[in-house]
């Protein structure tokens, strides 16, 4: 199973849809969107426009959206969870309760090994900071993968 994540699209419907049009292309099935969507209506976009699940964490941004803080699925045959916050993805990763665990708001990708787990930033589809980028994760080949999105 691959999933998509994505985070920090701060309002910017149009790099969103481009990730969603080519997850739809790739037969993607879960999108997993870390935070800072800001809006209700990007959200109601995104579900009405992907023909998978998409799941929402709230950001720092996201003021007036009811979300989770943090959410925990298993994904293939991974345990994973996902924040908007470095710090609470930190603590979740350190409870060596998942594979993986992915954050956002730093608008910088990273990955980081924390004991058994990966702790993973997709970077920011808003394009503020860095070049817009996301995350693929293959749960069975066990691979990750960070797209620009200029590069699709």
């Amino acid at each position: 199973m691959k999933i998509v994540v994505v985070s920090d699209t701060h309002n910017n419907w149009i790099n969103f849809k481009k990730v969603i049009d080519w997850a739809k292309k790739e037969k993607i099935e879960l999108i997993l969107h870390c935070g800072d969507i800001q809006t209700q209506q990007i959200i109601d976009s995104a579900v009405k426009d992907f023909t998978g699940e998409i799941k929402f964490v709230k950001g720092n941004g996201d003021h007036g959206l009811n979300l989770p803080e943090i959410i925990e699925l298993k994904a293939g045959n991974k345990k994973i969870a996902f924040a908007h916050m470095p710090d609470l993805a930190k603590k979740t990763a350190q409870s060596n309760g998942f594979d993986l665990v992915f954050y956002g708001h730093t608008h910088r990708p990273w990955d980081e090994k924390v004991g058994n787990c990966h702790l993973i930033n997709p970077g920011e589809l808003a394009g503020h900071f860095y070049k817009p980028s996301f995350a693929v994760y293959d749960t069975t080949e066990n691979k990750l993968e960070l797209k620009i999105l200029e590069q699709l």
